[in-house]
């Protein structure tokens, strides 16, 4: 069923109104610590990691959920040196906001990202740039509402980019969702593999409604404190489970 044909009714009473996670997701918005869990595309499958420890591997090209809060801003990294398959580490500058370094890097790389010399196209492998974009979502499993809250860190590849018929990457997703006045915590995302990407690329269609009492639910768990830490950039605290980037994007 395509999108347009499950939302051809119009929105249902108990979800009327908005917030602000659909403006971040679709890159709109003005406006960490990680999560206990969290979802790895790495290799082009779902990873569940927990404590930092690669926990379940999924082997399905889909996984169903409801995104309960995003980061405001897409964030940028950038990793000096070669990177080594399995090795953690911090990334020498990083940004929040995409705009200017953050104050807690030691070795800004410009005092803007625009005129970073990381940013210029060919800086990385081949013709990408050497820093990369990514942002943060906080998900629950369509299964389980209320269970364990997800981090997923998203690469610019199924950030940006066009539509291929139902199939968006996320900023496309959330302007499709926000001319339907519907916000994310209000209806069951798939996210599914891009098959025809050399590298890790994610779509994102909806499902479905959320019932009103599913709805309910995912509204406080979008203002838990898990929640609110999955989102949040903590790049500069060498965090075991930030693993730095594969070269090619």
């Amino acid at each position: 069923m395509s999108d347009l044909a499950l939302f051809k009714g119009g929105l249902p009473a108990y979800l009327q109104g908005t917030d602000d996670a659909t403006n971040a997701l679709a890159g709109t918005s003005d406006g960490g610590n990680l999560g206990a869990r969290r979802i790895s595309i790495k290799g082009g499958v779902f990873r569940e990691f927990i404590g930092g420890k690669e926990y379940r591997v999924s082997e399905e090209r889909s996984m169903n959920v409801v995104i309960i809060k995003a980061a405001p801003k897409v964030s940028r990294t950038f990793y000096a040196g070669t990177y080594v398959e399995g090795e953690t580490v911090s990334p020498t500058c990083w940004s929040s906001d995409s705009q200017r370094p953050d104050d807690k890097v030691k070795e800004k790389q410009s005092a803007t990202c625009l005129n970073c010399p990381q940013n210029i196209k060919g800086s990385g492998q081949g013709d990408s740039r050497a820093c990369r974009y990514q942002q943060r979502i906080a998900a629950v499993l369509d299964s389980a509402i209320d269970g364990d809250i997800l981090q997923l860190t998203l690469p610019a590849t199924s950030i940006f980019g066009k539509a291929d018929g139902d199939n968006r990457p996320l900023q496309e997703y959330a302007r499709w969702l926000a001319a339907q006045a519907i916000n994310p915590e209000m209806v069951v995302t798939r996210m599914k593999f891009d098959t025809k990407s050399e590298s890790p690329k994610l779509f994102f269609h909806a499902v479905r409604y959320l019932t009103d009492d599913e709805h309910a639910v995912a509204l406080r768990q979008g203002e838990t404190d898990d929640a609110k830490n999955a989102i949040k950039m903590t790049a500069g605290k060498a965090e075991p489970t930030v693993a730095a980037p594969a070269p090619a994007s």
